[in-house]
């Protein structure tokens, strides 16, 4: 949207965590409003009719209309913590809720530079989307753990990081995978 600029392009106007999206990995998207990014966004335009609010929850309107049914299904993103998300940042503020992302981006880079096999980024980036940080935390403990992990091949290396991931997402109710819209 051209004019539509933001101070913190990582977390989106409306509540997608840009920093983990797969993406913005692949330097395909600067973020939301981080300069040219996606020029046809209804919401960015909204946010210019309703005063440039950085967050849709800081609009006296949110939540309005553009979010009903949004989170039933995915994009190349999970949409289904955004709600979570936003009341997580209006309660630790953005610069704590940024600090506990910019925290969850590392651990994201660290799976993706050590134990992506070349098929994996979708699943991670998921997975470290959808699961907490302490979870996550967890889990790169774990693997560190392991003797001599990052001397087995990456396949190897991949296979045990992805098992961790769902063996804690099963623990927590989570399902690790993209919800699609089904086609008609």
């Amino acid at each position: 949207m051209k004019g539509f600029i933001r101070s913190e392009p990582l977390f989106s106007l409306c509540g997608l965590n840009c920093g983990l999206c797969v993406m913005h990995i692949g330097s395909y998207c600067p973020g939301c409003g981080g300069g040219a990014g996606n020029q046809s966004c209804s919401i960015a335009k909204c946010s210019m009719q309703h005063g440039n609010v950085q967050y849709c929850f800081e609009c006296k309107e949110y939540p309005c209309e553009k979010y009903k049914g949004m989170d039933e299904y995915d994009s190349f993103v999970p949409h289904r913590n955004r709600q979570k998300d936003f009341n997580k940042a209006q309660e630790m503020g953005i610069k704590a809720y940024m600090d506990e992302s910019h925290q969850k981006m590392d651990i994201l880079k660290r799976l993706l530079e050590q134990y992506n096999d070349g098929r994996r980024k979708t699943f991670f980036a998921t997975a470290v989307y959808l699961l907490e940080l302490s979870d996550l935390q967890s889990v790169i403990q774990t693997l560190e753990n392991q003797e001599n992990i990052l001397e087995l091949p990456v396949k190897e290396r991949a296979s045990i990081a992805v098992n961790a991931l769902q063996d804690t997402a099963n623990q927590r109710g989570i399902h690790i995978k993209l919800l699609k819209k089904t086609k008609k």
